[in-house]
């Protein structure tokens, strides 16, 4: 598919994405909007494929899209030190973010842990830990 031009949604449907999230995209600079003929229809190149492709794997391992941009021109720059500045940044986000998930699942764990003990058909042992910890 070197020279291969795509329309839009031929685009869209390769990236498995909407066409508006294309044109999202485009207004916010991650892809760039190829002229649009006299006649016709707007046609994509290859790479645009691949750029789309770029962005949807950033994102799934937690890159803004404004984190996206600034990556995509660090790949202009061959600016690898750069990128794993970047990638540790997340890399710190992503654990502290486990780590506060760890700390509710053990708490909810705990609540029902309480709950299943509790003798007392009155009192709520989950409700009464959040009114005992405010």
């Amino acid at each position: 598919m070197p020279n291969k031009r795509l329309t839009i949604g031929r685009l869209a449907n390769l990236a498995s994405i909407n066409v508006e999230t294309i044109r999202f995209y485009q207004k916010q600079g991650l892809i760039q909007e190829p002229p649009k003929p006299d006649q016709g229809y707007r046609l994509y190149s290859v790479e645009a494929l691949s750029q789309l492709m770029f962005i949807q794997r950033a994102k799934l391992v937690g890159f803004t899209l404004a984190e996206i941009k600034k990556l995509l021109t660090l790949e202009e720059d061959c600016n690898c030190k750069k990128a794993k500045q970047m990638a540790e940044q997340k890399l710190t986000m992503v654990n502290d973010k486990l780590n506060d998930l760890l700390y509710m699942k053990n708490t909810l764990e705990t609540f029902i842990c309480d709950c299943d003990n509790n003798k007392k058909v009155d009192k709520c042992p989950i409700i009464q830990s959040f009114k005992n910890n405010s």
